[in-house]
């Protein structure tokens, strides 16, 4: 119905003497055989001026909404749209043809297809209100390169800028072309600020094309320096002296400080604050080396991710008395502003999930940001929370859960190794060690309690800007039931799966991680993140571990340990295009291998699909495995969360703006967890080749506050397609079991 109105609506506002601008269309004519013409075409037609209304299916819904605005009382929803969508229209009496057919033969020439020439006309269409701008386009032999030169200068200069000339891809027979010029001087400006000429810039060079020695549209292209260029601009610098002033203070920037002299640099400071063998890894600036650029970056970034530093800012200082005709002198002077050492902070909390339960919670937190004064980062945290299940009936049992918990962790700015490894082997940034340790206390009422240990040391470390790896040899988990309730038992004993995954007390082994993330460039139109994850346990305790008279399974001191592989895959993939607006993709797989030691995986190393970061339209650790029904009998059997060994996810979002710091999206996920092996207390949960047809599918729409990153996400999903019906039964839009999903951040 819209289309067949914006159609028939939008020629009758069309005033009588104007028609509408339809774009135009570029036709070449060429006297020789031209490379890329097709390239250049459309690099001419995206030139033309002024851009035509939007046409979608036919249809021009910008301008529909613009006219209907311009009634007396448009209402409110025609507003909006056309503050979202709406465009002024453009009429061929807009058009400036002359103006663009001289744009036209400036862009030709930019080219180096000179003596060119453009003719333009309006097409008409009085019948249907349309005009369209047609440009003759006559193209004449380009220009093409017959030698490229550097004229005479004074040295060192002179040899410095004829490497980099050498080193040109202007090579004979090279078409002209002002972009290429352009670049030509950025990458000489490049290569000489690397070898320091510090007040160089790439407009002190100019290029002359001389084409008297040639009948046949030839040039000489000769590299110049302008006039007047200043003396200091032409010669290298050397860093004479490195200063860093570790704790540095605007306010008290005059106050004597103490200088501690140390791998050949000045270390200032008014008290003993950071140890400058510590801090002289993160500064690849050296004395008697010439000016870059490039270490001056690395530096900067380098202490900007110890985590100490608040603000990080290298200045130099020019020693004009000095200055010679072949050298300079520069001072670098590193400032660093600390943040604050000791942090305090306590968080009151409202917790709610999408499997019903709610409660508060509360955490205290401290952080230490330079422990032993080499910017270690420590932090202590304790959390103490209460949940209860919401809308259960009076006559089913209460669930409710109590929960305490303590994490330390510290993180060093460096790599803790049994041997020395060479500070320049990481040139990027250098890895940080990470170590934690963590115990939680969980009461769940009238079932279990469960007392659980984590112990962790790694590294982790940024390859470049977007490569981030992780490694940690040593993780350790520890999980015992230290009480259950006659209830909880005869959940065990029904379910053989369950209790074997509890019994695997003891979890040792190591993990790593590739993160790939293009996300960090928010104004790149593709955008990729890849997460691989491997998680391999129990290999090394199994050299060490005895048998278990009870049982067929080994124990390390006293406990049944887990064997296992596990590999998970997460790749994202979002498209930006106009008006912020984003396509999110997400798809995740992810597999466990049991072996040795274990039947099963570990109970906490499990997968599980459903919830505010995964299937939206089921219940957190609801969905699966495969055509599992669940249990939901009044009893505490409907407790147990649904898990598997492998997982498949897909995600697909519209994300659009509304107003404000108000956003919306469209979304419709698809996924499920299976085992690989047939298991009597969950009868459909093995995979099988129909595993398609037992994905849960919904859909569903969403509400976001997004204020400068923090996003507060409310979604609204429905099942769409539920692998615990019957197959045939199984498509269904069940609106009317719409669940609400609040989380913090995007899903994906």
């Amino acid at each position: 119905m819209f289309f067949i109105m914006a159609s028939c609506s939008i020629k009758k506002h069309i005033p009588e003497d104007e028609l509408l601008y339809r774009g135009g269309e570029v036709n070449i004519e060429t006297d020789s055989i031209i490379a890329e013409e097709e390239q250049l075409q459309d690099e001419l037609e995206a030139i033309l001026r002024p851009e035509p209304n939007t046409k979608f299916l036919g249809v021009y819904p910008g301008l529909y909404y613009y006219y209907i605005n311009q009634r007396e009382k448009p209402g409110f929803i025609n507003k909006w749209l056309y503050e979202k969508i709406g465009e002024e229209p453009i009429y061929a009496s807009d058009v400036k043809t002359y103006e663009v057919d001289d744009i036209i033969i400036n862009r030709l020439e930019n080219h180096g297809f000179f003596y060119s020439s453009s003719a333009s006309t309006l097409d008409k269409n009085e019948d249907d209100k349309i005009a369209k701008a047609m440009y003759s386009v006559s193209i004449k032999q380009p220009y093409t390169l017959a030698s490229y030169q550097l004229d005479s200068l004074q040295e060192p200069i002179y040899t410095s800028i004829q490497r980099s000339v050498n080193r040109s891809e202007f090579k004979k027979g090279l078409r002209f072309d002002l972009d290429f010029l352009k670049t030509e001087r950025q990458r000489i400006d490049h290569h000489l600020k690397s070898k320091g000429y510090y007040n160089f810039n790439s407009d002190f060079l100019i290029f002359e094309a001389d084409t008297t020695r040639y009948s046949s549209r030839q040039f000489d292209l000769y590299l110049r320096l302008k006039s007047g260029v200043p003396k200091k601009s032409l010669v290298p610098y050397r860093v004479e002296q490195i200063n860093i002033f570790s704790n540095y203070d605007i306010e008290n920037d005059s106050i004597t400080n103490d200088t501690i002299r140390f791998n050949n640099k000045n270390f200032i400071e008014t008290e003993s604050y950071f140890n400058p063998k510590d801090l002289d890894p993160f500064i690849t600036l050296k004395e008697g080396d010439f000016y870059n650029p490039r270490a001056s970056r690395n530096t900067a970034r380098r202490l900007s991710t110890i985590g100490t530093y608040k603000y990080v800012n290298i200045q130099y200082e020019e020693k004009d008395s000095l200055l010679t005709d072949s050298t300079a002198v520069l001072h670098a002077n590193i400032y660093l502003s600390p943040l604050n050492k000791r942090s305090l902070k306590a968080e009151l909390q409202a917790v709610t999930k999408s499997n019903s339960f709610a409660g508060p919670a509360l955490e205290f937190s401290y952080s230490n940001r330079n422990l032993f004064k080499g910017g270690e980062i420590f932090s202590l945290s304790t959390n103490l929370g209460y949940e209860f299940q919401m809308g259960t009936d009076s006559d089913e049992p209460s669930a409710s859960s109590t929960s305490i918990g303590i994490k330390g962790e510290i993180l060093f700015p460096k790599v803790l190794f049994p041997f020395k490894i060479s500070d320049s082997f990481f040139d990027y940034s250098i890895p940080k060690t990470k170590t934690s340790l963590s115990i939680d206390y969980l009461n769940r009422s009238d079932l279990y309690r469960l007392l659980s240990g984590t112990a962790e040391f790694g590294y982790v470390w940024n390859e470049n800007k977007y490569t981030t790896h992780e490694l940690n040899p040593i993780s350790i988990n520890y999980n015992n039931l230290i009480k259950t309730t006659p209830e909880f038992d005869i959940i065990l004993e029904d379910n053989p799966f369950l209790q074997e995954s509890f019994d695997q007390e003891f979890i040792a082994g190591l993990n790593y991680s590739f993160i790939y993330n293009e996300m960090v460039d928010v104004n790149k139109t593709h955008q990729i993140y890849v997460n691989t994850t491997v998680d391999i346990a129990g290999n090394v305790v199994s050299l060490f571990g005895k048998d278990n008279s009870d049982s067929k399974t080994e124990t390390f001191l006293g406990l049944e340990y887990a064997q296992y592989a596990k590999l998970d895959v997460d790749f994202r993939y979002h498209f930006n295009f106009s008006n912020d607006q984003k396509i999110a993709t997400r798809l995740f797989a992810g597999y466990g291998l049991p072996y040795g030691n274990s039947e099963l995986m570990p109970y906490i190393k499990q997968y599980y699909s459903g919830g505010p970061n995964s299937i939206r339209a089921f219940r957190i650790r609801s969905l699966g495995p495969g055509t599992y029904e669940g249990v939901d009998d009044g009893t505490y059997n409907d407790f147990v969360d649904q898990t598997g060994n492998i997982r498949l996810e897909a995600n697909l979002e519209y994300r659009f703006p509304l107003f404000s710091f108000f956003k919306g999206a469209l979304f419709t996920d698809a996924g499920n967890v299976w085992n690989s092996k047939e298991n009597d207390a969950l009868p459909g949960g093995k995979i099988s080749s129909d595993f398609m047809q037992q994905l849960g599918i919904g859909v569903g729409v969403g509400i976001r506050v997004d204020v400068q990153g923090f996003v507060i996400r409310f979604d609204f999903a429905a099942p769409l397609h539920d692998p615990t019906l019957k197959d045939g039964e199984r498509w269904d839009f069940q609106y009317d079991e719409t669940r609400f999903n609040f989380a913090i951040g995007y899903p994906f």
